[in-house]
């Protein structure tokens, strides 16, 4: 099974080290949120970092970039965007690589940011296990990123044609820790959503125990994420008063920046 360790940075921004399982030692990395000392990092979880990922080129997402650069000067990073601070392999839309033995393939997926970048991993030699899916800040558990640089039919297609299509069984893993407020959010926009409601206990319960709650599941987003379900829940198109995809995807963004 595709192993993800979870690292929180800053407040509430996540890095992630991704292996073929617990005992690989072949590793990449996703968004480097920080200059820090990689090499140290490296040690101390006993990897090989072979590539990083960089989801876009907010600066909480690739801080660190440069100074892994100066420490790993011949590990290539990716990303989708002339942006990103020393990438050096770019990726287009539904391109498929292999790093760490691991396969992934890269969605294109402007709104957030234009060059925005979700990456979809798989192990090869198991494909029954549970692919996973980093989506830095388009897709969110429970919400969404921000249209900084694009548009609701945009978004519409990152969620709901790209990323909603996969196996539901695929695990979530966004760019931030943001979920108790999104569900929050949810439960107003659909306050008869059953689904809404649990995940949203279940939410606070971790973040007072100081856990994490990712990742998310495709299925789950597909139960609770509003921006997700403008088409399938009646609820969802009273509040926002339409039953179409993308002038719902508008206003719930309007409605959750001042929410």
């Amino acid at each position: 099974m595709v192993y993800v360790k979870t690292l929180l940075r800053r407040a509430d921004n996540f890095m992630y080290i991704v292996k073929k399982n617990a005992g690989a030692r072949k590793a990449f990395l996703v968004d480097l949120v920080n200059e820090e000392n990689y090499q140290e990092l490296a040690e101390h979880e006993n990897l090989d970092i072979t590539a990083v990922l960089t989801t876009h080129h907010h600066y909480d997402h690739c801080g660190g970039n440069e100074g892994f650069r100066r420490q790993f000067p011949n590990v290539p990073i990716f990303g989708g965007d002339e942006r990103v601070p020393a990438m050096d392999h770019p990726l287009k839309h539904n391109q498929e690589i292999e790093i760490a033995d691991l396969k992934i393939r890269s969605f294109s997926t402007p709104c957030h940011t234009s060059g925005h970048i979700c990456y979809f991993v798989s192990d090869p030699s198991n494909e029954s296990e549970p692919p996973v899916l980093f989506t830095g800040d388009t897709l969110f558990i429970a919400g969404c990123g921000r249209f900084f640089e694009g548009t609701a039919p945009q978004m519409d297609t990152a969620l709901n044609k790209i990323l909603k299509v996969l196996p539901e069984e695929t695990l979530v893993y966004p760019g931030h820790e943001y979920t108790v407020a999104n569900l929050k959010f949810a439960a107003h926009v659909e306050p008869q959503n059953p689904d809404v409601a649990a995940k949203l206990k279940w939410a606070q319960e971790q973040r007072e125990k100081g856990l994490f709650t990712v990742p998310s599941t495709i299925f789950d987003e597909k139960a609770t994420n509003p921006f997700m379900r403008v088409v399938e829940s009646e609820e969802v198109q009273k509040t926002v008063e339409t039953n179409d995809p993308i002038e719902g995807m508008a206003k719930l963004r309007e409605m959750k920046n001042n929410f």
